[in-house]
């Protein structure tokens, strides 16, 4: 299984997110200051430092954490690839934002004194994101190792589950809210699977001049989301994940 053609094509909104979630954690590791984006009871409540939630959307907390996440960020570019950029923004607003509520009520609810109780990063649209790939994304191949069965979802979950347990329950948290904000997206709560920004909004990401990552060429006829299978059957499974995610 793969997330289609390589590199950014049609995926601009995921291109632009994953750069500047790239350039913050850098910038904030070269200065020190990484493991201090996490949220605490007192950053919010205490000391009001309201900059800390936008920046802790952005910026991971380690290397290790780093990677793991970029890689599930770039490999969920086949959402946007099958609903468009426009209502992609939409469900990478609607995740973080909810993600984000969820966590500050949960800081408020614990009333925990620990330094950076929760860790940064977008843990709110990766997790929220799990929810479509296990309902929408079939499997194309099985294997066994050593007895296990696996599947070429395997990897991505395997991906998930370390970087959910990367740094405990102060990553732990933030990965649950993720997962009930993509849950509550996939209900349709207030018809937000409906919801569109303004064209411009979404138009403004495939004009950002970030450079390529890769320049491959469009994929192949037969080739899809779901592997090496017939154009007609590629066909059906992309306009039925369409079909489930953006309605």
């Amino acid at each position: 299984m793969n997330g289609g053609p390589s590199g950014f094509h049609n995926a601009p909104v995921t291109k632009a997110f994953v750069i500047t979630s790239a350039l913050f954690t850098v910038v904030f590791g070269i200065q020190g200051r990484s493991s201090k984006l996490g949220l605490s009871y007192q950053d919010i409540f205490e000391k009001f430092r309201i900059w800390k939630l936008i920046m802790s959307t952005f910026s991971f907390s380690s290397t290790p954490e780093l990677m793991f996440g970029l890689y599930l960020l770039y490999y969920f570019r086949v959402f946007e690839r099958q609903i468009g950029s426009n209502k992609y923004s939409v469900f990478i607003f609607f995740s973080g934002s909810v993600s984000l509520l969820l966590e500050v009520f949960l800081l408020s609810l614990l009333k925990d004194t620990t330094t950076n109780l929760l860790t940064s990063g977008p843990y709110g649209l990766i997790f929220a994101s799990f929810i479509p790939f296990y309902l929408d994304i079939p499997v194309s191949t099985r294997f066994r190792v050593f007895g296990v069965n696996f599947s070429d979802k395997s990897f991505i979950y395997l991906a998930g589950v370390q970087l959910l347990l990367s740094s405990w329950k102060r990553s732990i948290f933030p990965g649950v809210c993720g997962i009930i904000a993509g849950s509550l997206y996939r209900l349709n709560i207030l018809g937000i699977r409906k919801a569109k920004f303004p064209e411009f909004v979404a138009s403004f990401f495939s004009r950002l001049s970030f450079p390529s990552f890769s320049n491959s060429p469009p994929p192949a006829p037969g080739r899809n989301i779901v592997g090496t299978i017939s154009p007609n059957t590629g066909r059906r499974a992309e306009a039925s994940l369409y079909l489930k995610f953006a309605q």
